[in-house]
């Protein structure tokens, strides 16, 4: 194959929709299989919330967007959320009544609490794909958040930034070879940092469509640095900022006394994707789910 047949055939990678068809269309279809997804964000952003609601997305019909699929959650730092994935669940059960199972049995929840953990269990999660016996297979891991791992177990000395790095491009390597191998949608979550300098990008060099991030009103950058930032195919970036509303819907400052309210915006940026443009949507929480807003 040379590189004009691209232009003419260009290849096709299924994607997994995120349940909301505002935002599938932001990000051209949603989530690629096949390579691996960073949800960034700071704490409280949704990042957690979307990738529950990927996970049943995953299970509807391809027609629908989905991929017949159960999925893999891999989470590392705090009890798993199930009172809001039942929540979710209820809602994806209303929205698609043809679906007679419980949602949540195609969902297989796993803590992991190390790095040594994490590689250790890998060799056992390409076994449980090629022979899980669930009544759809796994086509989607989730790993929630990945930045949890490297929070404590290492020092910002050259010794243990060097082993870092290492770690990264061996587990990255490891998910990249069985999202190949099965078709698999991988998505992986981080946080992020407080920024202080004066170039744009981290360490003055930009990585992606977005030179700063902004949310909350702080200049922030994702966690793990720069050698991370290769292990991934895609990074979308979550923000958040607050406004205050006077009664009659005029944006005010924060002195507005009584006749102020608060309220949360929230956008989904593409900081990098091999397949999409630089694309923002702004995105509301909701008992229901994340859905995306249309101004």
């Amino acid at each position: 194959m040379r590189p004009q047949h691209l232009l003419h055939q260009p290849l096709t990678t299924q994607k997994c929709t995120l349940g909301c068809p505002i935002l599938d269309r932001c990000l051209g279809g949603a989530i690629p299989c096949n390579s691996i997804t960073e949800l960034v964000a700071e704490s409280g952003s949704g990042k957690t919330q979307l990738c529950l609601q990927l996970s049943l997305s995953s299970q509807l019909p391809a027609s629908h967007g989905g991929l017949s699929a159960s999925s893999l959650y891999l989470h590392t730092e705090f009890p798993f959320p199930f009172r809001r994935l039942h929540q979710l669940s209820t809602n994806f059960r209303s929205s698609h009544p043809c679906n007679d199972h419980d949602p949540c049995d195609n969902i297989f929840v796993q803590g992991v609490h190390t790095v040594d953990q994490l590689l250790d269990i890998m060799p056992r999660i390409e076994s449980f794909i090629k022979n899980s016996k669930s009544r759809l297979p796994i086509r989607l891991i989730v790993i929630d958040s990945i930045a949890a791992l490297f929070r404590s177990d290492f020092e910002n000395t050259p010794g243990d930034l060097k082993k870092r790095s290492s770690l990264f491009f061996k587990i990255s390597g490891k998910l990249k070879a069985m999202a190949m191998g099965f078709g698999l949608a991988v998505v992986v979550t981080n946080q992020v940092v407080d920024l202080v300098a004066p170039d744009e990008g981290i360490n003055g060099l930009k990585v992606g469509n977005l030179g700063c991030l902004y949310s909350s009103g702080r200049r922030v950058c994702p966690a793990l640095g720069l050698a991370w930032a290769n292990c991934v195919n895609s990074r979308l970036f979550l923000a958040k900022d607050d406004e205050f509303v006077h009664q009659d819907n005029q944006l005010v400052n924060g002195d507005g006394g009584d006749f102020v309210s608060r309220r949360t915006r929230r956008w989904i940026h593409v900081v990098f994707a091999p397949h999409l443009p630089k694309l923002s949507c702004e995105f509301e929480i909701t008992r229901k789910g994340i859905f995306g807003v249309e101004r």
